[in-house]
């Protein structure tokens, strides 16, 4: 498969538009558009291409532009991510982005499904600098996700095992699974397999119209007898049918019918069928008030049979209310007086639906409600997401991302969770065996609970600086214990013990961390992580900073010309600067410190000493009466001009910023002059103890909080 639904293909990528060139167009241009319009994603590829081939050097920049990114919007459409990489680079060579700015986009849209999360971040910022009030949500939502979720196989889950259904998958398209009976034993199906219905193959995606199927499980959980749905042709037909559910008495089946592609001006529509022993009664229509030209599929129902929550493309109800953007969440009630559904659909809201495409939904063993989003923040493509249910209504609150391994940066929906333990869905993430994103029936069991303990040690105000050699000491609540080294990334990671003879982390424990490393402070306070009364495996993330013994270099804490009043404009943010110091002597409160403050060499040593005696009481006024640190664990004290500070020139050499060494700019370079003299104006700090104790501490000297009269000059 090649596509993520038939039906849905129009909603997950942006129609291509013939843009005008005051040119004359040649016939073999004109063709192209014609195919590429009809919806043949699949032949488009070939005839766009040839026509992008034909008009070499004498078709305009824009004309080829053109045929380039009809080639990458068909690959896209039939979801060969590599390919529609490639094309949209050829576009941005081009200079198409003039024309259609979504092409950065769309190509980062293609990075990101392929892993490749650094360039789609830069094509993600190219789009945004060029079109900067376009997409602007889904463009920061893209850019986030990639950040968040690009090395996200580092924390797979050790519980949850998840694998491609071999012995029901094929070449073709398989996907949406749903329950056909009350034990989880019988799964139906939509494929495109060859022994679907017809002799027909879909132009859009090369393979034969879907057809729905089942699957049946044995005791140790294999498929047995995998066969069409339906023998007798009330069903399935040489259209397409596909993603069906059945009601909770597992009588009546609903289903999505799309016409096929020689009939694309009309709509995909729900029908239901009653089932009679292993047959079905003919089926019919749901019927809407809306146009045929709508499409409306993936029906799912809730837990009282009541409601019919569905995936549309429909802008506005005939009750007025209006879509989100893409295919929305929509649903129709059961009206129990003349046993028919509601022919009025209705939003299922904001909390659900966005500008981008919501799909597949289905409800879960706790009455949850399941669906696919490509417009809420993910790892990548279709995400599925979760929300619960509301007091046993038919409402549902609190959507969250599944999280990987149900989502990758491929398209994952249409979940079908058996027991909250066991099911299946569709994924169409890049394996061994999938090379080319085809969708997949994917199933998921969950194994018996296990932790594992994940470590990071990091310098205290430096997060991105690791600590390797760190050693990490792990004390149990039983007495036993066990010590670890970090690696370059100044991480460890316990999981299984080396004998394979039991975890490290095992349930109904206490366990108590501590760190420590050459050249850095004993992490006294440690941390702690308990297993007891644990349902479900999980993995303890543990972040340990370490204060590093020495000088502590304040971020850009600088003050005005022979002032103690801090710089805080463009050029130097110093109160956020003193944040750094607040947040650092509150994470550690047995910490105490020295403030030293510093001059320039202006001015006399007399007044120079008194001035940074103010500077260090400046800063230590703002951190006692501002941010409420105990007075006591801070000393300022002043150094004036004797201790200048270092720079590294141009050159990269290190230089003291010493009265000679500066004064050669004076008259050559003022501003490099000034520069040079506010570097000197500034604060340091000191660690001078780690044992603070509120109740036997000294009182602060008094003088602290008292500015002095600066000498005359």
């Amino acid at each position: 498969m090649k596509q993520l639904f038939i039906a849905a293909i129009l909603t997950l990528m942006t129609t291509s538009v013939s843009f005008a060139q005051n040119l004359p167009e040649p016939k073999f241009v004109r063709q192209a558009n014609e195919v590429f319009i009809s919806g043949n994603y699949f032949e488009a590829i070939n005839v766009c291409q040839a026509a992008y081939k034909k008009l070499g050097a004498r078709g305009s920049l824009r004309q080829k532009g053109d045929m380039a990114f009809k080639v990458a919007e068909s690959y896209r459409a039939i979801e060969i991510y590599d390919k529609a990489n490639d094309w949209y680079g050829t576009c941005i060579e081009l200079k198409y982005f003039d024309v259609v700015p979504e092409v950065y986009y769309f190509k980062g849209d293609m990075q990101r499904m392929m892993k490749d999360f650094d360039n789609a971040i830069k094509s993600y910022r190219e789009y945004k600098r060029i079109a900067p009030k376009s997409r602007t949500k889904e463009v920061d939502d893209a850019i986030m996700a990639c950040e968040k979720y690009k090395d996200f196989d580092e924390f797979e889950t050790s519980r949850l095992v998840v694998k491609p259904e071999a012995k029901i998958n094929t070449k073709q398209m398989d996907m949406a699974p749903s329950f056909m009976d009350k034990k989880g034993k019988v799964i139906v199906f939509s494929s495109s397999r060859d022994e679907s219905t017809g002799a027909k193959r879909d132009p859009i995606s090369g393979e034969k119209y879907m057809d729905l199927y089942i699957a049946e499980y044995d005791v140790n959980g294999n498929p047995t007898n995998v066969k069409s749905l339906d023998t007798k042709g009330v069903v399935n037909t040489t259209q397409n049918e596909g993603s069906a559910v059945f009601d909770s008495k597992r009588k009546n089946i609903y289903f999505t019918r799309c016409p096929n592609a020689e009939k694309m001006d009309l709509g995909c529509e729900i029908w239901t069928a009653v089932m009679s022993g292993e047959d079905f009664e003919d089926p019919r229509k749901i019927s809407l008030t809306i146009s045929d030209t709508i499409s409306v599929g993936h029906p799912c129902l809730s837990p009282d049979d009541q409601m019919l929550i569905f995936a549309s493309d429909m802008e506005q109800s005939p009750n007025g209310e209006k879509s989100f953007g893409g295919r929305d969440l929509w649903y129709v009630m059961f009206d129990k007086r003349t046993k028919t559904w509601d022919s009025v659909p209705h939003n299922m809201g904001a909390m659900f639906n966005t500008a981008g495409n919501e799909l597949f939904p289905s409800i879960g063993p706790n009455s949850q409600l399941y669906f696919a989003s490509d417009g809420l923040p993910g790892i990548g493509g279709l995400d599925i997401f979760v929300a619960d249910q509301v007091n046993g209504e038919n409402k549902w609150t609190g959507v969250k991302n599944m999280g990987y391994p149900f989502n990758s940066q491929g398209n994952d929906y249409a979940m079908a969770d058996f027991d909250g333990k066991s099911g299946f869905f569709t994924s169409e993430r890049k394996t061994t065996s999938n090379q080319e994103y085809a969708p997949e029936i994917w199933s998921f069991t969950t194994p018996p609970n296990l932790f594992d303990l994940r470590v990071t040690v990091y310098e205290s105000g430096k997060k991105s600086k690791k600590l390797a050699g760190a050693k990490v000491y792990v004390t149990v609540s039983d007495g036993t214990s066990w010590e670890g080294v970090t690696d370059a990334k100044g991480k460890i990671i316990w999981k299984e013990r080396p004998d394979k003879k039991g975890r490290y982390i095992l349930a109904g424990k206490e366990y108590t961390l501590k760190a420590e490393k050459e050249g850095y402070y004993e992490d006294k306070r440690g941390a702690k992580i308990s297993t007891m009364g644990l349902e479900q495996s999980q993995s303890f993330l543990i972040e340990m900073p370490l204060l590093p013994i020495g000088i502590i270099r304040t971020p850009e804490v600088r003050y005005v010309f022979d002032q103690w009043v801090f710089i805080n404009d463009a050029t130097c943010m110093s109160l956020d600067s003193l944040k750094f110091l607040d947040s650092m002597l509150k994470e550690y409160p047995n910490l105490t410190i020295d403030l030293f403050s510093h001059t320039d060499a202006r001015g006399g040593d007399a007044r120079n000493q008194v001035l940074s005696e103010n500077r260090a009481k400046a800063v230590y006024k703002h951190l006692v009466e501002t941010c409420s640190i105990d007075p006591r664990r801070i000393r300022p004290i002043g150094r004036g001009e004797a201790e200048p500070a270092t720079w590294l020139d141009e050159t990269g050499k290190t230089v003291v910023l010493t009265e000679d060494y500066i004064n050669q700019f004076k008259t050559t370079d003022k501003a490099k002059f000034e520069m040079l003299h506010t570097i000197n104006r500034r604060t340091t700090a000191k660690i001078t103890s780690t044992t603070f104790d509120p109740n036997t501490a000294t009182p602060a000297d008094p003088e602290y909080s008292k500015f002095k009269q600066l000498p005359r000059l």
